[in-house]
């Protein structure tokens, strides 16, 4: 049974007061309206939620598809699999369904050609190319629809819970879904993950085959501090994007979706930007190793346990008119001894209204011991009346 006690306090406090009674709540401040259907912003370092709309609201991939075939590419190489030297052969399909025949974004790559994989992320990540995503599949996973699955497959691993893809991609003759949040979380991953290839998310330009081409990524040119990742569109959902913005050492992730025009979709991205960048700092709401609270302990020589946190506990909030917060420590009761000390046994829930802007892990502050016969049987009269109630 999961069981939570409720905290109450002002971002600008340094403690918190463990309290009963029912949850206060207060509509998130400030109120930012934007014309996407579906948006998730979050700063990096935190994790806070600076925005959310329709965050888990499944929408077609279409290009964005993209940045988790790289996640299997950019994983390949970290385990050795593959280098950035291999060379894989273009092949008809390749060349026919993402190549210069197909009308779609392309690198250009010559039919019965062979590519170095450094060439081909590039083509990929700057071009917005298909026939290079096609290659990548079929040299990794012997064909597209086997990538694909890989795909889906590590998805799920890496947390992506709403997210599946039909191709490498993004094409719509295969469907491929995501949604906003899992975007952020995905483009999050990628640039913890992957360092040494995420700036060329950032890369302005590459030529392939002679044909010299800019990067795809429509807020590259604003000169506003995005360094990535990559922007899709599908037929009767609209304009979407995923992008990375750094400035004034803060990184903001965001995904938007169902956007009417290309137009709309950049300006709506450099608005919710800005206004991530401008109008919020980061403040410590607990210090690491401070006493949260306490956790009711199951048979053991003592009856509750300390609850802190390894490192300080810092949200991203409004400079002017901070939120109030509110925060709930939850954990699964009955939590049984022993248990040693540093173990993690709760999470910090840190939310703004309804809406949690950050979870943190809780650790037991110090070891406790099986408690004797007494203990345990008074333990098990409490848990009886407990669940009987």
């Amino acid at each position: 049974m999961m069981r939570s006690f409720l905290l109450r306090f002002f971002v600008l406090a340094a403690t918190a007061l463990q309290a009963a009674g029912n949850v206060w709540a207060q509509e998130a401040q400030p109120v930012f309206a934007t014309k996407a259907k579906q948006a998730y912003l979050i700063e990096a370092a935190t994790g806070t939620v600076l925005l959310a709309v329709n965050e888990n609201q499944s929408f077609p991939a279409a290009s964005l598809a993209k940045l988790m075939t790289m996640e299997v590419v950019f994983d390949a190489l970290k385990s050795g699999a593959i280098s950035p030297e291999t060379l894989y052969p273009v092949s008809e399909y390749a060349w026919r369904t993402g190549g210069a025949p197909s009308g779609t974004t392309t690198m250009f790559a010559a039919l019965k050609s062979q590519v170095p994989v450094a060439d081909l992320m590039r083509g990929v990540i700057i071009q917005n190319a298909n026939d290079a995503c096609i290659i990548l599949a079929e040299g990794i996973a012997r064909s597209e629809g086997e990538f694909a699955a890989r795909m889906t497959a590590k998805a799920k691993d890496i947390g992506l819970a709403r997210s599946t893809f039909g191709n490498a991609t993004g094409l719509p003759y295969a469907e491929s879904w995501t949604t906003a949040r899992d975007l952020v979380e995905l483009s999050r991953h990628l640039y913890r993950n992957y360092p040494e290839y995420y700036p060329l998310y950032a890369q302005p330009d590459f030529a392939w085959n002679k044909i010299f081409q800019r990067n795809k990524n429509p807020l590259l040119s604003l000169n506003m501090g995005v360094d990535g990742l990559g922007a899709g569109f599908a037929e009767g959902t609209g304009y979407a994007l995923a992008a990375s913005v750094a400035r004034d050492n803060t990184r903001l992730f965001l995904a938007l979706g169902g956007l009417a025009t290309d137009k709309e979709r950049t300006d709506e991205a450099r608005r919710i930007l800005e206004w991530g960048l401008s109008s919020f700092e980061t403040r410590v709401v607990f210090k690491a190793g401070e006493v949260i609270g306490q956790a009711s302990i199951y048979g053991g020589v003592e009856s509750k346990v300390d609850l802190v946190t390894r490192e300080p506990v810092d949200i991203f909030t409004p400079k002017t008119n901070p939120e109030r917060l509110s925060g709930r420590i939850v954990y699964n009761w009955p939590l049984r001894a022993p248990v040693a000390q540093g173990r993690e046994i709760a999470t910090l829930r840190i939310s703004s209204g309804d809406r949690v802007i950050r979870e943190i892990p809780l650790e037991a502050a110090a070891s406790v011991e099986v408690g004797g016969l007494r203990a345990q049987a008074s333990d098990a009269l409490m848990e009886l009346l407990f669940f009987w109630l």
